[in-house]
Parts: structure tokens; sequence; C-alpha cells
């Protein structure tokens, strides 16, 4: 048989393709690689550019909206929340076993204190204190007796004429009969005022609330929920709290004898409801919240506050007087820390760091970096730089210029309509 007789050149020629191939495929897949590294490094400096502005010499003016910085006082207030509670509630009871036979109020009425708010059956206990004063009707009248035989007993005495022991018994006995004749006294007493109980009268100013119980009812002092509900909303208090960290700014305040306004807001803290003062803080911190609280009284004379509800409290602590204020739309943030865009006499603008203090609503203290009467960028700052050329306009304008582009945008649609409608009438 003929032996196959195998080229070794051919052999390593084949053996060498494949990884030629491998090295080819790698270099192509690492030169893709690198190009879109390259796009995506490219497209982010283009997107981070900062767009043409006035710093530039062929970027037009950017339009802004300035502000003057000025004088004022500003306040240095404490947020909280807030619970309404009233000052007093009082839940009415009969302190009498009766029926009840008059309801003297309506539900939600304004009540007085003194004003007959329910009357019980007063039949069985003016029986009573009949009783009692004929009780001490009847024993006055034996002490009378025993004391006009002491006075006797007495006169017999001196001329011997009655032994000793008897005239002591007979003043013990008018000891005992003065005795009764005080308890007598005091049952009377009590029978009095168990017949004013009858009679059931407000113990303060309030808003009387739901009936308890109805006209016909037998009640009793041990009844739970009572007649009605009392309560006072005139003056009404809100509690709050505070972090322990306040406490001694606030009680410093309070012993020089400060008086610390205090506000009461919605729940969304827009629309305010009332305003009062600071009346006290609790005697200890809570230790799982770290906070101490705070009661605040209210006139309410509105009657805008609620037992029960919730409100948030604006405390104002202390007052900066005559300080340097400032919108806090013109506060900027960046490499130089807080700053503005301080508007120049040539239409331009530059770069001002500023140092701030309390913020009050939407105006902040300047402390250092800006005079009254400087001009800063409130609108428009967003693509600003040192040095940028700028044109003045007015909130107004923005508006003017918006309504502008809507309505013409609004004109292009119709027209576009209109050529449709138009063009659709045509055979």
């Amino acid at each position: 048989m003929d032996q196959q007789v195998t080229d070794p050149i051919d052999t390593k020629t084949f053996e060498a393709a494949p990884a030629r191939s491998s090295r080819g495929r790698a270099v192509l897949t690492t030169m893709i690689v690198l190009i879109l590294l390259g796009g995506v490094v490219w497209w982010t400096r283009q997107q981070g550019a900062p767009l043409p502005s006035g710093g530039g010499r062929n970027g037009g003016p950017m339009s802004i909206v300035p502000e003057t910085v000025g004088k004022g006082d500003i306040g240095i207030n404490l947020n909280a929340l807030g619970t309404v509670t009233s000052l007093a509630t009082v839940t009415i009871r009969s302190q009498i076993s009766g029926q009840l036979v008059r309801i003297a109020f309506k539900e939600g009425d304004e009540v007085k204190k003194g004003d007959l708010l329910a009357e019980i059956d007063s039949r069985p206990y003016e029986a009573a204190l009949a009783q009692a004063k004929g009780q001490l009707a009847r024993d006055e009248a034996q002490l009378k007796g025993a004391q006009v035989d002491l006075t006797r007993y007495q006169n017999l005495a001196v001329q011997n004429a009655v032994p000793h022991q008897q005239l002591d018994t007979q003043v013990a006995l008018v000891a005992q009969d003065q005795g009764i004749v005080e308890a007598d006294h005091a049952a009377v007493k009590a029978a009095e005022v168990n017949l004013q109980y009858c009679h059931i009268l407000s113990p303060l100013d309030g808003r009387v609330g739901l009936r308890q119980v109805d006209q016909g009812n037998y009640v009793t002092p041990t009844d739970s929920s009572g007649i009605v509900v009392i309560t006072q909303l005139q003056p009404i208090s809100v509690l709050f709290t505070l972090p322990e960290d306040n406490l001694q700014a606030v009680a410093k305040r309070l012993q020089d004898g400060a008086t610390l306004p205090t506000a009461a807001y919605d729940r969304g803290g827009i629309n305010k409801l009332a305003d009062g003062s600071l009346q006290t803080f609790d005697s200890q911190i809570d230790p799982t919240t770290g906070t101490i609280k705070l009661r605040a009284q209210f006139p309410n004379e509105a009657r805008a506050l609620y037992p029960n509800q919730f409100v948030n409290v604006r405390l104002l602590l202390d007052t900066h007087k005559d300080v340097t204020v400032m919108p806090t739309a013109g506060v900027q943030r960046g490499v130089p820390g807080t700053f503005v865009y301080l508007v120049n006499a040539d239409s331009t603008v530059s770069v001002r760091p500023v140092k701030l203090g309390v913020t009050d609503g939407d105006r902040v203290e300047v402390r250092s970096g800006l005079n009254p009467g400087d001009h800063i960028v409130v609108d428009g700052a967003d693509k600003l730089r040192d040095g940028a050329r700028i044109v003045v306009r007015t909130p107004t304008d923005s508006a003017h210029s918006a309504g502008a582009a809507k309505g013409g945008e609004a004109d292009k649609q119709g027209g576009g309509k209109r050529r449709h409608s138009e063009g659709g009438s045509k055979p």
C-alpha cells in the first residue's frame, strides 16, 4: 500500500491561521470600544459646555430680572407642629339622683358661667329640707327647756337646795342638746345644697357639645357620660414641641420678660389661622424624642381654632432690626461658595460672594458682601457668567411674551385648521 505523505509546511500554515484571526478580532473589538468611548466623551463635553452668553464677544445679552437689596427687620422663627387644646373641658354630671325634667340648652349653644343647663325633679329634696327644718325646730325647743332647767338648778345650788350631781347632769344635758341642734343646722344646709343641685348651672364660659342624655331619664352622680360636655374656646391654647437645643434660647427670652409672638397656620402651612403668644414650657424633656413641650395661648376671637385641631406653629424667638436683607431667589451656590450676580452700571453682571444670616420666608439677612441699594439678579441667573452682558426685563414682560408665544402658536394651529377646512370644501 502506498503511504500518504503529509507536507509539514502546510500543517504549520493551517495551525497559524486561527491564531492570526483571533488577534485580528481582538484588535477590531478594541478599536470599536475606543471609538465608542471617544464618542461618549465628546457628546458629554458638548452637553456640559456652556452656551454662549453675554460674557463672550459674539454672545447676545441675557434677559434677567433684578431686585434691589434693602434694609429692614428680619425675624428668627422656630417652626413646629402643634395640636389645639382647650384650657378647660368640663363634663357636666348630676351631683344628685333624680329624674331629668328639663334640658335648658341647645346643642352648640354658647353659654356663660352660671347659665341654667338642666333641671332635676326637686320635690324629694324639698321634702327632705322641710323635714330637716322640722327636726331643727324640735331640737332647739328641747335645748331651750334644758337651758331653763340649768338656770333653775344653778340658783338652787347657790342655796344648797339641790345636789351638785344633779346640776352637773343638767349641764351635760344642755351641751348634748346644743350638739344636736348644730347637727340639725348642718342637715338643713345639706338639704339646701341638694335642692340647689336640682338646678345644674354652667361652671364656665364655653360651647355646649352634643347632648348625652334626654329629658325624662333618671340620672345619678355615677353616670360616666354625663349630661353634656362644655369646652372653652376663648381663649384656647396650642401644645407643640421643639428640639431641646432651642430650650435655652426660649427660656432666656422668657426670663427676660419678653413676649414671644406665636402664629398658628393651617395644615398646609400657608394660611394663618390665629395670632397668640407663648405662655410656658414643660418642666422636663422627653427622653425618647429629645424635645420639650410648650404651650401658646390664643384669644381665638375668630373661632378659627378648635380642640384637637392639627396646626403648624411659627414662634418668633427674636428680631434682627435694621439689617441688610435680600430675596432668597437671588442666592446662588457654586465654586465661590454662596454668591449673587451683582448688576453693574454698564449692563453687565459680576459674581459677588456673600455671607448670609437668618432666613425668614422669601427674605434672607446679608451679613457681608452687599450694601442697601445694590441690584442683584433674581431671575435668569442659570446661564450667567462673570462679566456677562444683560438686558433688564420685568416679570410682566415675561408673562406678556409667554402669552404672545401661546397666542401665535394658537393662530398657527387655527390657520392650519382653516386651510385644512377650506381645502376640504373644494370639490
